[in-house]
């Protein structure tokens, strides 16, 4: 059963206990994810010098890496099991290290837990290398591709639009800057198109770049997304807004 690669905007931590538009669209996405083997995700939150990372941790914790919020978003659980046995495996496809010292980051679990709320999916979490060029993570999504066709859904986490520095903390419904949707719009027509050549130049071609992805981290694992597609997938949005 071949499952999908997908790209997930985590947003803030806090989604993990809210409930709206967005998190009810992730726990409608999770429908397609059922009789999945496991989950390969690759998290902003998680970067690593000049070389991705496996983990291969049966029962990695959770990493609370945020400040600021209510107590009961440090309270939460999430209890998927990790894989070894696949983190080995994909460990050799990468040619990349195990690591077998870390809990998850919450660029796993905050989206997993609406996706899969019953935490049945097994997950191994992989690094994204740190630099990198955005072919060198088109490449990673290529070569965790044929795992698609063995069960396994691949993932990456992060945000198309991320400026701390310009976010209104104020009302989470307040409109969007024009700069944001337009630099939005342009990616998601790159996506659309499977102009993925445009899309790796995309500081040099879309519109307000530096502002929209001032840091490259969360913008990152959209290219593994993508290089694991295949050319007859079809694109399903799950949610679209700010």
């Amino acid at each position: 059963m071949q499952m999908p690669s997908l790209f997930i905007a985590h947003a803030a931590p806090s989604i993990a206990i809210e409930h709206d538009d967005y998190t009810r669209a992730l726990r409608k996405a999770g429908q397609s994810l059922r009789g999945a083997r496991a989950i390969v995700l690759a998290s902003a939150h998680w970067q690593t010098r000049n070389t991705t990372r496996v983990n291969g941790m049966p029962q990695p914790p959770l990493i609370y890496d945020f400040g600021g919020f209510s107590d009961e978003l440090y309270s939460v659980r999430y209890d998927a099991p990790g894989d070894p046995e696949l983190a080995r495996e994909v460990a050799s496809m990468l040619d990349a290290p195990l690591e077998l010292a870390r809990g998850w980051d919450h660029g796993v679990w905050t989206p997993l837990i609406h996706l899969v709320p019953d935490a049945s999916i097994p997950i191994v979490e992989i690094s994204l290398p740190f630099p990198a060029e955005p072919q060198q993570l088109l490449d990673i999504g290529r070569k965790l591709a044929p795992l698609r066709d063995r069960g396994i859904v691949i993932a990456g986490s992060g945000g198309i639009v991320h400026n701390l520095s310009l976010i209104k903390l104020t009302d989470k419904h307040v409109p969007a800057d024009s700069w944001a949707i337009e630099f939005d719009e342009w990616i998601a027509t790159r996506v659309r198109d499977r102009d993925f050549e445009s899309l790796t130049r995309y500081r040099q071609l879309a519109p307000h770049a530096a502002r929209a992805v001032p840091t490259p981290e969360h913008f990152e694992p959209l290219f593994i997304a993508c290089g694991a597609s295949h050319d007859d997938d079809a694109l399903h949005e799950i949610h679209a807004g700010m």
